[in-house]
């Protein structure tokens, strides 16, 4: 019954969430730092999302097989891959790092 709960609280929030953004005054969104803050916003987000997935086992700080990853995933980047080689470049080397017992 709490599953359920729980679910029908998200699904309130979420449409909350969706209501309040429908409400604010057009004006308000064609502000400048309106614009910029929406544009940064989910770039740093996604940093930290990945920041804490990588870094992070619990409530200790790790250094493993997906920092190795994701060093890789960084240089692909910088070497202007395309995004698949990027993400196949990242998997194929938490992988090996992992098979080599490094992680």
């Amino acid at each position: 019954m709490n599953v359920w709960i729980a679910i029908g609280v998200t699904f309130l929030g979420c449409y909350a969430v969706k209501l309040v953004g429908l409400l604010v005054p057009a004006e308000t969104l064609e502000r400048p730092l309106v614009k910029r803050l929406a544009a940064l916003l989910p770039v740093a987000l996604l940093a930290a999302l990945t920041a804490q997935q990588t870094f992070a086992d619990g409530h200790t700080l790790v250094l493993d097989a997906r920092a190795a990853g994701l060093a890789a995933a960084a240089v692909a980047l910088l070497l202007r891959a395309p995004f698949l080689l990027v993400v196949a470049a990242a998997v194929l080397v938490t992988a090996a790092t992992r098979a080599v017992g490094a992680g």
